[in-house]
């Protein structure tokens, strides 16, 4: 085993391993050593830059914690979009659950809005559950904000799966579009467009933030589909 794999199985926590399978049942135990995320990330930062970039160009790993700090070491890359947006889709083909998606977005995408909506488009309509996953985390972190336009509700709207990952983060963005953007949000929740699952979870998701007011609170209960 070589640098990396050694510090990561140095880091084991077999009851969190335990915990981990758990949480991301298609994942074969053995592949999963029991690392904590903020032990991933310290990891991550103490590598060179030519550790990094040999690491990420390893695919495919083995073990799930080495998907884990892939992702991370994609949010280390800080000031070229070209690079990010180019390493991402390299590793999306092998992104195998919710854990690996939902760390692995960049926050550079921010900052390029009109390039990375582009992508997401793109990856939203590929069919493939945590690609479809990811574009969604991304419309979730990085486009309910400044970067918010109609086409973002549009692009969450035509999204449909029958895949519990996908229509999860879709009650996340649905959720989140609640908080962040309610006079927007609430004509297409009362209008029962989207899937029941993804409309209730959403709502139920909106009703347990403290960012949203009792009576709004009250409110969403009363549009949830029976």
């Amino acid at each position: 085993m070589d640098k990396i794999i050694n510090a990561l199985f140095e880091m084991r926590d077999e009851k969190f391993r335990d915990f981990t399978s758990k949480l991301i049942p298609n994942i074969d135990k053995e592949l999963i050593i029991g690392v904590r995320v903020p032990d991933i990330r310290r990891l991550a930062k103490s590598l060179s830059e030519e550790e990094r970039k040999k690491f990420i160009s390893g695919l495919p790993h083995k073990y799930h914690e080495e998907n884990m700090l892939h992702g991370v070491m994609l949010q280390l890359i800080k000031n070229d979009i070209g690079e990010v947006i180019t390493e991402t889709e390299k590793f999306l083909p092998y992104i195998d659950n919710w854990a690996v998606c939902d760390i692995s977005q960049s926050k550079l995408l921010e900052r390029y809005p009109d390039v990375v909506f582009g992508k997401v488009s793109e990856w939203a309509k590929s069919g493939k559950t945590y690609m479809v996953r990811f574009a969604i985390d991304v419309l979730l972190q990085f486009f309910l904000d400044e970067n918010f336009t109609p086409e973002v509700f549009a692009l969450a709207k035509s999204i449909v799966s029958d895949e519990y990952y996908v229509n999860m983060a879709l009650a996340w963005f649905w959720s989140f579009a609640l908080i962040k953007r309610y006079e927007e949000t609430l004509p297409i929740i009362e209008s029962e467009r989207l899937p029941e699952f993804v409309h209730n979870k959403a709502i139920q998701k909106a009703r347990e933030s403290y960012r949203i007011s009792d009576e709004r609170k009250q409110y969403l209960n009363t549009l949830k589909i029976k």
